[in-house]
């Protein structure tokens, strides 16, 4: 098997700015190397006989395992709190054009 040397400073920076994430030198070599390892861990799965298995949409059968939803009194002044901007007593978002 072909181990992949790494992938490129420039779709390391890419994926980090995607990510919204800042990135060192340092930080980016790093990043490389883990990438590749995993990008070769990928091509070993590639070679695994899948012929004769179904494909597993869910692995666990699990349903509906939301909480009861459950009406209850709000407190305006609390939930103010938690907004990241306001003006007066209602939420600021930003304008989306």
């Amino acid at each position: 098997m072909k181990k992949i040397k790494g992938i490129s400073k420039e779709q390391v920076r890419h994926l980090a700015w995607l990510a919204k994430i800042d990135l060192s030198a340092e930080e980016e070599q790093i990043l490389s190397k883990q990438i590749a390892d995993v990008l070769d861990y990928f091509r070993v799965l590639d070679k695994v006989d899948t012929k004769n298995i179904e494909p597993a949409y869910l692995v666990r059968e699990l349903r509906n395992v939301f909480r009861q939803d459950t009406a209850r009194k709000a407190n305006a002044d609390e939930i103010l709190k938690l907004a990241p901007t306001k003006k007066g007593r209602y939420v600021k978002a930003p304008k989306i054009v």
